[in-house]
């Protein structure tokens, strides 16, 4: 069962995959796992998705990548990760070590015989249960949203990896676009067994001293407190025109927005940045869920909006 306080269950599932409770640390914000586990005991979660994964090493963008702005935070980190060899043979191991849960793998790519590789070889590995198929990414030229803001690279990119896999696959879809309901759609027309809503902003900040952008690559993710009233304008509609789970994500810090995410439609949430400002981030939230529950008589998640 999922973690009750009397009447109360956290319980979710995820296209087969039995999640005690709701809360996902996003990837990019939970590095693979293990670098938080000084903080808190990892098992509380229900899943997390590891750091952003390409098949070859990437060092990212250069430098300065992290920009502050009023309740958020512009990266452009540009997908620095150790390749999907480093992170099998090295990464997993260490994280398996402090976390016992299923593993959302994010898979990024630059081609589509890319993608293919990454999920074909993650596929398979213990804890990996669902690959996030990262196709929404802005921070790299060439990857990512050049493929997320095509409903036909969507299309193509889904099909080609549901063939190298036997894992559910969601697909994470960029808001950075004018109708994000049809790259839904073209994603479960495709095969996509889910959906991530959504990625980061496309976003800059300019210094007033130096009068140039504050992150190298110029424009950068935006994400924080801030996005969160437009993410969840997207996982609304989105999750009322397909017929697969969608989890949410964007600015999400507390029990009450992962409430009002799973109250639009969310079968899950990402919280992102908000384990940037405070590591306790996911911890807090899950122990505030019961009796954030218990307030607005919502006594189980898997069927929050059997009544409303």
């Amino acid at each position: 069962m999922g973690r009750t306080l009397n009447d109360i269950s956290l319980e979710v599932n995820l296209s087969g995959v039995t999640l005690k409770n709701p809360v996902i640390p996003a990837s990019g914000c939970f590095g693979y796992g293990y670098v938080m586990a000084p903080y808190y005991d990892l098992d509380e979660l229900g899943a997390f998705s590891f750091k952003g994964t390409t098949l070859e090493p990437r060092y990212g963008n250069p430098l300065p990548r992290i920009a502050e702005t009023p309740a958020g935070m512009i990266n452009s980190v540009g997908l620095m990760n150790p390749g999907i060899d480093g992170v099998i043979n090295n990464e997993l191991p260490k994280m398996r070590k402090v976390y016992h849960g299923p593993v959302l793998a994010n898979i990024s790519g630059f081609s589509i015989d890319e993608y293919r590789e990454c999920c074909r070889r993650i596929t398979g590995q213990t804890q990996v249960e669902i690959i996030e198929l990262n196709v929404s990414c802005p921070n790299v030229h060439g990857g990512g949203m050049a493929f997320g803001t095509s409903s036909d690279n969507i299309a193509a990119v889904t099909r080609a990896v549901k063939e190298v896999t036997d894992l559910p696959v969601y697909v994470k879809l960029s808001p950075n676009v004018t109708d994000i309901v049809a790259m839904a759609k073209a994603a479960e027309d495709a095969g996509a067994d889910g959906l991530v809503c959504a990625n980061t902003f496309l976003g800059m900040r300019i210094d007033l001293r130096t009068k140039r952008p504050v992150v190298a690559n110029v424009m950068g993710g935006f994400s924080g407190p801030a996005v969160f009233p437009m993410a969840l304008r997207m996982v609304y509609p989105v999750s009322r025109a397909v017929n697969i789970p969608v989890i949410g994500c964007g600015g999400v810090s507390s029990a009450e927005d992962v409430i009002e995410m799973m109250l639009a439609g969310a079968k899950a949430v990402e919280v992102g940045t908000a384990n940037l400002i405070d590591p306790m981030a996911c911890h807090n939230i899950i122990n505030d869920l019961p009796e954030v529950m218990r307030k607005y008589n919502i006594p189980e998640l898997a069927n929050i909006n059997e009544n409303n």
